[in-house]
């Protein structure tokens, strides 16, 4: 894979020409800025922007100014070979606070290992309804320790939605590890979000099996990569099973 060729054929399918992702939501350009808003439980954010050093705070201003008037939190997503090199001091320094960094890895699903079950006694289930999407979002709060409303609230406005395919590993009658894929038509990646489990069932492959089903999806419906970004205890496993690291994101997130 070169690495650098993807990367560049990431930022322009998935960001600088990002399509909205539910109902309700859009996807803007103002100047050097691509931005999602929508309802306040849907992501709201800068997803892309081209910025140089003398245009940068004006263009940030904008933004805080845009979503302050509509009373929405909302996620600048800096990706480390953003410019200009001193964003995300001009972010901090306009009143966001900087979460967690991730690595944006990617794999080819055609490299990838689909043929990975779940443990004896585990089924994978796909969520198709309310009642798989309240399990899924009882699975996502035991698993991080978080609040799900909005998971939830996205997941029910999308239930129609081909494009989004929930799964539960469920053990017996009991939900015990999720993930989401979420397709995009007309690029080549489709993404891998979630991916949690329940004290308990950790280290048992769930988080392996979840991958290759997913994976197994993403191939019958044409896509060419698999792209998540990996928090530092996934990114090991993700590693082992062929992903590569493009690039880091950091959320900076301003209420």
């Amino acid at each position: 894979m070169d690495q650098d060729e993807v990367l560049a054929l990431f930022d322009r399918q998935m960001r600088r020409e990002a399509r909205p992702d539910g109902p309700g939501v859009r996807v803007e350009r103002d100047g050097d800025v691509v931005r999602q808003v929508g309802p306040a439980h849907a992501w709201n954010g800068v997803l892309w922007s081209g910025l140089d050093e003398d245009g940068a705070d004006a263009a940030v201003a904008r933004q805080v100014r845009f979503f302050g008037e509509r009373g929405l939190e909302f996620e600048w997503k800096l990706y480390a070979h953003d410019r200009p090199a001193d964003l995300a001091d001009r972010l901090l320094a306009a009143g966001f606070a900087a979460e967690p960094a991730e690595t944006v890895m990617v794999a080819r699903v055609a490299d990838l290992d689909a043929a990975v079950e779940p443990p004896d006694g585990v089924r994978l289930v796909q969520v198709t309804d309310a009642a798989g999407v309240e399990s899924l979002a009882e699975v996502h709060e035991l698993a991080f320790g978080t609040s799900s409303r909005r998971l939830r609230d996205h997941l029910l406005d999308r239930l129609s939605d081909d494009t989004v395919i929930p799964v539960l590993a469920v053990a017996g009658d009991r939900p015990v590890s999720a993930a989401r894929l979420d397709l995009c038509p007309g690029t080549s990646f489709a993404g891998l979000w979630g991916g949690g489990t329940v004290p308990g069932w950790r280290g048992r492959g769930l988080y392996r099996a979840l991958i290759a089903w997913r994976a197994r999806v993403a191939a019958a419906r044409g896509y060419d990569y698999l792209q998540v970004d990996a928090t530092d205890q996934s990114r090991p496993i993700l590693l082992g099973l062929g992903f590569v690291p493009l690039t880091t994101t950091t959320p900076y997130v301003r209420s």
